[in-house]
């Protein structure tokens, strides 16, 4: 009888630390699930800034104002204002206009550390300046003095319209904010990959098709040397005595070109460079070029004005002429991307 009632205790027992073991592993399991969750969730919100609410102050933005030689902090909607007032002509319909102010806000706010940028990057004493380094950025003063009087009210209040309608948007890319918003003034027809350029893969900087930009000034334009200019400006590649004029068609050659158009590869002797080193020694609107070597001088054709990446101006204003909206302009320059509404608090 002892014996029955020890196996039943040893039973009992055993059931019990078993029913014990079991619900404390769940517990365990639950709780480390629970605490996986909580840290997917942590690095997503620490990822994805745009997630965040903002106090209006915190998107200020230092920006050094050349002529003035000192730093000037400004909400980012005042200085994404004396963007598009240096930007982007007052004249363009108010949708490129639009998608003006989203693209530079959003560079603006690229540029502040909050957001992931690098203090390397800074320029000076500010998070910008106001040169074609970073943004052109212009005061209501200084613009409205470039303008023809009778008109200047009317285009201030134009360019207003446009950043206070899209106020606080911004590009976004796998919900995270976009931090190479690149724009330019015109392109040939199409836009350029960002790997082609600036040697470096960015998912939502894609070559895209940009027509309608014909009626643009800077839509092609003409650089004509003397063979000597020519071979000057190479001599930094070359010693100049290996450059032969006679034989000049036969030492420059271009080899390779982008998806764009533009020039990736061009041999100079036995040297190769790139595309957008050739633009800068001969100070080219683009590097989408070809070269003629006539009798007397060196004709350089160019397609497009600028480095080609992203959104097109003229083809924004192209594109707002055909009836598309501000959104439609991004999502078609910048592959993949949303465009969203910061969380503000004023």
């Amino acid at each position: 009888m002892k014996k029955i009632f020890l196996s039943i205790g040893i039973f009992i027992c055993f059931t019990l630390i078993l029913s014990i073991l079991i619900v404390g592993i769940d517990n365990k399991t639950q709780i480390k699930q629970k605490n996986s969750k909580n840290n997917q969730t942590k690095t997503l919100q620490e990822k994805n800034t745009i997630l965040d609410n903002y106090n209006i102050k915190d998107l200020d933005i230092d920006v050094y104002i050349t002529k003035d030689k000192k730093v000037k902090t400004m909400n980012i909607e005042e200085y994404v204002m004396g963007v598009v007032a240096g930007e982007m002509p007052a004249n363009f319909h108010p949708q490129a206009l639009k998608a003006q102010a989203v693209a530079a806000r959003t560079y603006g706010l690229a540029h502040l550390e909050k957001f992931g940028a690098s203090k390397k990057a800074k320029s000076t004493e500010g998070d910008v300046n106001d040169t074609i380094a970073f943004q052109v950025y212009m005061n209501k003063q200084d613009r409205m003095d470039s303008w023809p009087e009778k008109h200047a009210e009317e285009y201030w209040n134009k360019l207003k319209t446009a950043v206070e309608e899209t106020e606080g948007e911004v590009l976004a890319y796998d919900n995270k904010l976009v931090m190479a918003p690149y724009y330019f003034s015109t392109s040939s027809g199409k836009t350029e990959d960002a790997v082609d350029v600036f040697g470096k893969e960015i998912p939502y900087l894609k070559s895209v098709d940009s027509p309608g930009e014909e009626e643009a000034s800077k839509y092609k334009s003409q650089f004509r040397y003397t063979y000597n200019d020519f071979i000057n400006n190479l001599s930094s590649i070359v010693p100049k005595d290996k450059l032969v004029p006679n034989t000049l068609k036969e030492q420059v050659k271009v080899l390779e070109r982008s998806k764009g158009g533009s020039v990736k590869k061009i041999r100079i002797v036995d040297k190769d460079i790139s595309g957008v080193k050739f633009r800068s020694l001969f100070g080219l609107s683009s590097s989408n070029f070809s070269i003629e070597f006539e009798e007397s001088s060196i004709c350089i054709n160019c397609n497009g004005y600028g480095h080609g990446v992203g959104m097109s101006q003229w083809g924004a204003y192209s594109m707002a002429k055909q009836g598309k909206k501000y959104k439609d302009i991004l999502k078609h320059y910048y592959n993949g991307v949303d465009v969203v509404k910061l969380n503000i608090r004023r």
